[in-house]
Parts: C-alpha cells; sequence; structure tokens
C-alpha cells in the first residue's frame, strides 16, 4: 500500500522537522508506517532545498509555492468586490497551485491514499485527478464546521474518511455533517515518549530554589497567554521565587484564521488583541518588578524543548479558544510535568483533571493563579501528579499508537469499497 501526506503548503519539510506541529505529526507518523507501507509526503519547498529526499524509508517530495505567494499578494493590491472568489484561507484558489501539482504527482505515483492536513479544498483537485485514490482528510482544527456547510458538505463528497485530533473535533464534525458522519474517526495525536522523557536526576530538595512555570506554544492570544500573564501576577504575590518561561513562535496568528472564523464569544472577545503587535503589547503591559521574572525565549528546535521540559515545575496551557488538541500538554505530560490547563476543546480528553494535573475555566486568570499556586506550594501533590501524566502519556498518546489506528483507517477504506 502506497500512502502519501499533504502537508499545509507552508510546511516546509527539512530534515529533521524543527517546527510546526503538523509537519511534527507528519515526520514522526511516517516514519512509523514506512516499516509496513510506502510512504511520500509532501510539503512546501524552501530556499535551498532538494525537490526529494528520502529518510528512515520515508520519500520526502517538496513542492514549490512561489507563484501561489505571487497570486496572493496580488489578490490583496486587487480593489475590493474585483475577485469573484475571494482569496481566502477557506477558498479553492487559496495555493491552488500547490494542490494540483501534489495531485498531479501524486497520479504518476499511483497513490492508494492521499492523507490531506486541514485543507478539505484540496480533497476535490485531487479526486479529480485521482479517481481511484482514497482521501483521507485529517483536520486539527474546527474548520470544517466554522465556514460555509454548503461549501465544506460538496468537498466531503470527495473525502473517504475524515479524521479528527480529539473527541472533541469529530464530535463537532459530526454534528454539523450528520450525513457524512460514519466517515468520522478520532485518532489522537501522540508524542515521542522515548525522547521526551522526565530527567534522571532525582528533584530538588522541596521547597528549596527558584520555581518555573512553562507554557510552550504559540504566542498568540487564542492561546490566552495574556490571561497567563496576569495569573503570574497574581502567582508572584504569593510566590516571589517563581519565574515564567514563555515559549514558541513570538506572532499572532492570522485574525480570520480564528477570530474570522468562529461563533465562540469568548474568541470573539478577543478580536482587539490581534489589532497591533500582540507580544509587544504584552511586554509593555508587564508591571515594574514582573519583566525580570518572565522570558519570552521565542520559538526552538523542536527536539531543544526537552531540557525546558524537564526544568518545569508546573506546566501551563492557558487556552482561550477551544483547543483542538494540545501537542505540548502531551509532551510536557510525558516529561513527568503536571499540567494546568484551561477545559478547552481536547484539553479535557488528554488532562485527567486532579491526577495529571488541574483543569480551570477559559479566560479566567483568578482560577488559573490559584490552580497554579496549589501546585507550587504542595511538592508531594505536584510530583505525584507529575508521574501520573508520565503513565498516561505512555499509555494513550504515543507516535506508534497512533500509527497503529491509521493503519486500521487505511484498511477499512480500501476494503469496504465505500
Amino acid at each position: 500500500m502506497k500512502i502519501a501526506f499533504i502537508n499545509q503548503p507552508w510546511n516546509r519539510i527539512a530534515l529533521p522537522i524543527q517546527s510546526g506541529s503538523i509537519a511534527i505529526w507528519t515526520y514522526e507518523v511516517a516514519r512509523r508506517l514506512a516499516p509496513s507501507f510506502e510512504v511520500i509526503v509532501y510539503g512546501r519547498r524552501g530556499e535551498g532545498d532538494k525537490e526529494t529526499d528520502r529518510d528512515k524509508g520515508v520519500e520526502y517530495r517538496r513542492i514549490p509555492i512561489s507563484q501561489d505567494l505571487f497570486l496572493q499578494r496580488v489578490a490583496r493590491r486587487l480593489p475590493v468586490g474585483v475577485l469573484k472568489m475571494p482569496l481566502r484561507f477557506d477558498r479553492a484558489p487559496y495555493f491552488m497551485g500547490y494542490a494540483v501539482r501534489v495531485a498531479m504527482d501524486l497520479r504518476k505515483r499511483k497513490c492508494d491514499v492521499a492523507h490531506v492536513h486541514n485543507y478539505s479544498q484540496f480533497a476535490p483537485i485531487i479526486r479529480r485527478f485521482n479517481p481511484g485514490t482514497r482521501i483521507v482528510l485529517h483536520m486539527h482544527c474546527e474548520w470544517l464546521t466554522q465556514i460555509d456547510r454548503r461549501l465544506i458538505a460538496g468537498r466531503l463528497t470527495a473525502v473517504d474518511r475524515v479524521v479528527g485530533c480529539s473527541d472533541y473535533l469529530t464530535n463537532t464534525i459530526r454534528r454539523g455533517f450528520p450525513e457524512f458522519a460514519e466517515r468520522c474517526h478520532t485518532v489522537h495525536n501522540g508524542v515521542n515518549v522515548q525522547h521526551f522523557s522526565p530527567a534522571d536526576k532525582p528533584p530538588a530538595a522541596p521547597g528549596k530554589g527558584e520555581q518555573t512555570i512553562l507554557f510552550v506554544g504559540r504566542v498568540s492570544p487564542e492561546k490566552g497567554v495574556h490571561v497567563l500573564l496576569e495569573a503570574f501576577r497574581r502567582v508572584l504575590e504569593d510566590r516571589p521565587n517563581t519565574r515564567l518561561e514563555i515559549v514558541g513562535p513570538l506572532g499572532a496568528a492570522p485574525a480570520d484564521f480564528i477570530v474570522g472564523s468562529t461563533d465562540d464569544p469568548r474568541v470573539k472577545e478577543l478580536d482587539p488583541l490581534y489589532r497591533g503587535d500582540y507580544v509587544d503589547s504584552l511586554r509593555k503591559a508587564l508591571p515594574d518588578g514582573m519583566a525580570d521574572k518572565v522570558s519570552f525565549v521565542g520559538s526552538i528546535p523542536y527536539f531543544e524543548l526537552l531540557d525546558r521540559y524537564r526544568a518545569a515545575d508546573v506546566f501551563v496551557f492557558p487556552s482561550v479558544w477551544n483547543e483542538p488538541f494540545g501537542l505540548p500538554v502531551v509532551e510536557a505530560m510525558a516529561c513527568g510535568v503536571p499540567v494546568v490547563a484551561t477545559r478547552s476543546g481536547g484539553i479535557v480528553e488528554i488532562v485527567k483533571d486532579g491526577e495529571t494535573g488541574l483543569l480551570v475555566e477559559r479566560g479566567n486568570a483568578a482560577e488559573l493563579a490559584g490552580a497554579i499556586m496549589k501546585l507550587l506550594r504542595d511538592d508531594a501533590r505536584r510530583l505525584a501528579m507529575g508521574k501520573a501524566a508520565r503513565q498516561r502519556a505512555v499509555e494513550m498518546f504515543t507516535w506508534e499508537r497512533v500509527a497503529e489506528e491509521l493503519s486500521h483507517v487505511y484498511a477499512g477504506i480500501l476494503g469496504d469499497g465505500e
């Protein structure tokens, strides 16, 4: 069986993958499927990249997107109303050149399964060039239910299976498209539990030294970093010997990806935070005496995250939107770090409240601060939760398990003749 993974068009495939949650997902899963399948991965070709590559049994094929980017720049300069179809992220013309090139290459390689990440508009294009190929649309966000229903329903007719990265996401899609409910399946994301593991050295003596709170993720309003900073201000009043590390890309997601495609009032309220420089506004809002306790680390290579997790006493994930999954949460758990997170989307499927971490309401800085302080004050509880978190990650969220579940999905669509 020949499987092809189609990454988002901006996901550059430079080995080993060092950034981008979906690119990391593809890298980890593809190499675990390679012993059983012939696996091809498509992604963006960056400057200086080779057209093709092979690594751990996986063929990587890189597609240039310069023409697509040029058309987007031209479209942005045109007066409103000139284009019959806006060049938005949810419309067919968006990165159509990338999709067509992938579809044509898939036809040459006669792939059995085309596994597409997030972009539903790619499915009809791939189907047109590859009528016999089974198509899996893998959703890592809520775009299917946040975009015009008739538009999406038409695209789903070209899809054999829809995979959601959490039950929250899958069930949302089933409710939105009951006619396709039987095609929807959940495959949770995973973590490399061999790499992300607790430190061998024993923990520092309880109550001694500085304590560290860690956030890993995109520094964007929907991730709730502004809520975390307000919570941290409260924590410092009780625990002055505490510091906060914020690790991840320093820049908000495009507003139309988040606020412009949701009806969630809590997310809609974030709209003003996308206007201007979000990170700069966070820095300027830090009160005197707090700035030297907060580190905006920025992006670091994926496999270097391990040291950050191991050095943390508590991992905090304060998402304001309904988080589809939350890959950093399972990375922290695999490293034996207890988690404080919001009851948002798929997070409740990962963190067992009171056992592997604590869950609080979205956007509530006071409740977030209280949960953080509970763990910082109680060394025994914090260590016990960290051990339970590691065990849960190993049992429930490994890339090996993801690869096994996908194998069943592929076998089902190739064997049922649907």
